[in-house]
């Protein structure tokens, strides 16, 4: 039984327009993270996963302000969602705030210190479901996809992955 991955926060550095990944950069984090824990097994990056993981994205977009919720949460992918506002100005106005692949991937991973490896779960009233999802040891492939909601400047990121991890029972490493 699958259980759900949670969301978190975004920002990045890419113009203010939708579907912009730097794909090498969310490879790159996401196989640090791994190895510093012992999965040797490398994720590729997957044009199928960007795809569905843009369309979301973009979905996001048109149909909720930028708003995080999840696509299916059917079992065929795990899923981390992350949102950044806009930078605001001393006068008020807004703009793209730029953020880094880096940054979106570390957002996730710093759920670390709240996963009981030990006890397999997050401490009482913690969210780890993100960090656990990158480093699942038999998820094989990622993609994202983001956008950026023009009238407010936010912007959501989904990475989407295959096989899901996050399975209840199922240690991630």
């Amino acid at each position: 039984m699958l259980f759900s991955i949670f969301s978190v926060t975004v920002l990045t550095a890419f113009p203010a327009c939708s579907g912009e990944i730097d794909a090498a950069t969310i490879i790159t984090v996401h196989n640090k993270w791994r190895a510093k824990v012992g999965v040797t097994e490398k994720l590729s990056y997957s044009p199928t996963l960007a795809m569905t993981a843009q369309a979301w994205a973009d979905n996001l977009k048109h149909n909720n302000h930028c708003r995080m919720q999840h696509s299916k949460p059917d079992g065929n992918y795990g899923e981390n969602l992350f949102w950044a506002s806009a930078r605001k100005s001393s006068d008020g106005s807004k703009d793209f705030q730029k953020v880094s692949p880096e940054k979106v991937v570390n957002s996730w991973t710093s759920e670390k210190v709240d996963f009981d490896y030990a006890k397999n779960r997050c401490k009482p009233g913690k969210m780890c479901g993100h960090y656990t999802q990158v480093v699942w040891r038999s998820t094989t492939t990622v993609g994202c996809g983001m956008a950026v909601c023009e009238d407010s400047q936010e912007q959501v990121w989904v990475c989407q992955y295959q096989p899901a991890g996050n399975w209840i029972g199922r240690k991630p490493y």
